[in-house]
């Protein structure tokens, strides 16, 4: 129905009627014909063996700037201009795959949306607010994203993002159109999003700026980076995650201490507890 950026628009015009407004400053326009592929097929849809509710485990983490810098502390010389996204991705795709123990030649496909507003020309209307999202994804085997350095999956995602050109995404779009959806591995798959400068914490319905906005829970394959200040003041980006058991939970938490630790050089720093969302 909408992206991140169309829902925050919807509540934000919700919070302006709620405050006493007589209407949204920013009209709703839907016009979903202005991103319809001619001559589209009908979509076939396959079914995909999950997981039941109760397999899951989940656990939010709370990354301070601190936890951010000291990652940095792995990345390549020649990385260095990467972004806390891509930083925070590429060390939750190594760990992730680690924990999940693959085949070492299966291949792990990782997926974030990006909006693509700004590369239509002419572009949408002021206030659509459907959905305008592509996705670049980066692929490597298992094999090679645990046990090649940090930086080799760090120079993935890099690589991934900076191929999202407007050619590239019409070209991904004009396939699915004509082949329908693309499907991965339910489990091997992994798709995060990043919710951080999306506006959820600008939402007021006349009670102030929320305290979080974002997914409180989410399933498993899927992480979204939402912008949080914990009880102490510290500000930073929490990290919903989900995996079908709890020893996978165990070892990806693991491994994320065992990065932190090897770039602080303390083999005693952990992650901070949970938040209590």
């Amino acid at each position: 129905m909408c992206d991140a950026i169309g829902l925050v628009q919807f509540l934000s015009g919700l919070g302006e009627i709620a405050r006493g407004a007589t209407s949204p400053s920013v009209l709703p326009v839907w016009q979903r014909e202005l991103l319809c592929s001619s001559d589209r097929p009908p979509m076939t849809f396959t079914r995909q063996v999950g997981y039941t509710k109760d397999d899951m485990v989940h656990k939010s983490l709370f990354f301070t700037k601190t936890d951010i810098s000291a990652f940095r502390r792995l990345v390549p010389t020649h990385l260095q201009s990467c972004s806390t996204f891509e930083v925070l991705t590429a060390c939750l795709w190594r760990c992730r795959t680690i924990a999940l123990e693959p085949n070492p030649k299966e291949e792990m496909p990782i997926l974030w949306p990006i909006n693509a507003r700004k590369m239509f020309n002419p572009p949408l209307p002021v206030g659509y607010y459907g959905n305008v999202l592509a996705f670049p994804a980066a692929i490597s085997t298992a094999q090679d994203l645990c046990n090649k350095p940090f930086g080799y999956a760090l120079e993935l995602v890099k690589k991934a993002k900076s191929d999202a050109t407007k050619e590239r995404i019409k070209s991904v779009s004009d396939l699915m159109a004509f082949k329908g959806q693309l499907h991965f591995t339910a489990v091997r798959r992994y798709n995060v999003a990043d919710l951080t400068h999306v506006g959820f914490n600008t939402v007021d319905f006349g009670w102030g700026k929320p305290v979080y906005g974002g997914a409180a829970r989410t399933r498993v394959g899927v992480s979204f980076y939402v912008p949080y200040t914990n009880n102490k003041g510290e500000s930073g980006t929490v990290i919903p995650v989900c995996f079908p058991s709890g020893v996978m939970m165990d070892r990806f938490v693991e491994e994320l201490n065992n990065m932190l630790a090897q770039a602080k050089n303390d083999m005693e720093h952990k992650l901070p507890a949970p938040s209590k969302l």
